[in-house]
């Protein structure tokens, strides 16, 4: 689920879409108002602290002091609703109303919200129409960008160096952690091989405000570690304000990712 409980996996598949584990896809979940602009961490920090999963053809919903949910995975005589992500379009099928009062109520919001489920018959978004640099017949559901986001240990722990109160990497919520490499390499990382999959590097991942969410407590600071990332990691001059942290990938060729595989750098 977008802004959801980081889900870590031993295993997963890697599709021209993103990452794939059993009945789970990434990003493929979106909150949402009930007149379709989305909801995530940024507006609701406590998002972070809900987890979502499948398990036996049901959608399963935890969250601190509540109740677990579950409703059928698959509902095909709900609505599919019109949703935007940041400003681009894209569409998704209704949870039903037991998993918008849950989310609601979780929420404690006075306005209703409700969840919606990708499904690849639905109008996905297309990455180009935010940046040119993404090739046109890219399509993802509802991540910011792009299917893959990878950043390195090694990146997180130079920041820590320069922070008064340590940051984990999941704070940053990307698809691939990568260690054993020097900080900020990935930046470098054009084309990339791991197991039979290949990433092809799009951009950097402009950073913004969802990063000083804390992912243990749901407690927004909208200032650290933010500030401090662009004291030094304003890298790229098409995101004057954004600093970066982590690389968009495409998903050149699809397959497994297994944990402990090797991370091969493509040269031509």
């Amino acid at each position: 689920m977008k802004s959801g409980k980081v889900v870590s996996v031993e295993t997963a598949e890697c599709l021209r879409m993103g990452l794939k584990y059993g009945e789970l896809r990434d990003r493929h979940w979106l909150v949402i108002t009930e007149d379709g602009h989305m909801v995530t961490g940024r507006q609701q920090p406590r998002l972070v602290l809900v987890t979502l999963s499948c398990e036996g053809g049901q959608l399963c919903l935890n969250g601190p002091e509540m109740e677990e949910l579950r409703v059928p995975l698959n509902q095909p005589n709900n609505p599919v609703v019109p949703c935007r992500v940041f400003s681009r379009d894209v569409e998704g099928r209704d949870c039903g109303d037991d998993v918008s009062n849950w989310l609601t109520r979780y929420l404690e919001s006075d306005k209703t919200v409700r969840l919606v489920h990708f499904e690849p018959h639905l109008k996905p978004q297309k990455p180009f129409e935010k940046d040119p640099l993404f090739p046109k017949d890219e399509k993802v559901a509802y991540p910011d960008a792009a299917p893959i986001m990878l950043m390195s240990e090694s990146s997180v722990r130079d920041l820590n160096t320069r922070l008064d109160k340590d940051v984990t990497i999941y704070q940053f919520r990307p698809s691939i952690v990568v260690s054993d490499c020097e900080a900020f390499t990935e930046d470098t990382w054009d084309h990339i091989q791991i197991g039979k999959v290949e990433l092809k590097r799009v951009v950097g991942c402009g950073r913004c405000v969802l990063t000083t969410v804390d992912p243990e407590t749901g407690v927004i600071t909208r200032k650290e570690p933010l500030d401090t990332l662009k004291t030094y990691r304003l890298t790229d001059p098409n995101q004057k304000t954004a600093p970066i942290l982590g690389q968009y990938y495409t998903v050149k060729k699809t397959g497994v990712l297994h944990v402990g595989e090797t991370v091969y750098k493509i040269s031509y």
